[in-house]
């Protein structure tokens, strides 16, 4: 029996891309379990320690829909880690700020996090780990900075279940 696929010519990049993405998100969602957070539940903390933000501009950076970006700062409420407040620069507008225990928890995960990053660079020869960072980084910046728009939207990795 023979193949009817095309056959290969260049490197799958959106395979390597989307598997180390995939294996990274599963070892710091595992790292920050052992303290209790999600990878959301981080996100939202760091980003808020940084300025005050909204609920919605810390939606957009964690690239979270409203539901979702509710039930993780009720979460972070429940465990004392964040509470949602008056703005001080508009009224209108209730932010998202750090309790002291949630500041000591951001500090805690971002260092699991700086971990993970650490473990999979390191696992690279040495004169390789930079040129990915900033490969990545220019692709990022550049011609992948914005995502397109088309009629069918692209799907998200499904996490599998256990």
């Amino acid at each position: 029996m023979t193949s009817m696929a095309p056959g290969r010519t260049k490197p799958d990049l959106s395979f390597l891309l989307d598997r180390t993405s995939y294996v990274l998100r599963t070892r710091m969602t595992a790292a920050l379990a052992e303290i209790g957070l999600t990878p959301r539940m981080h996100c939202v903390l760091v980003h808020a320690l940084e300025e005050e933000r909204t609920q919605i501009q810390l939606a957009e950076i964690g690239d979270m829909d409203k539901t979702t970006m509710v039930v993780t700062v009720d979460a972070l409420e429940k465990a004392g880690l964040a509470e949602r407040r008056p703005s001080s620069t508009d009224r209108r507008a209730r932010i998202i700020a750090v309790t002291e225990e949630g500041a000591r928890v951001a500090a805690r995960s971002q260092q699991l996090v700086d971990g993970v990053h650490a473990a999979a660079l390191d696992s690279l020869p040495e004169d390789e780990r930079d040129v990915l960072v900033r490969a990545l980084s220019r692709l990022v910046d550049d011609h992948l900075a914005t995502p397109v728009e088309s009629p069918q939207p692209a799907r998200r990795v499904r996490q599998r279940t256990k």
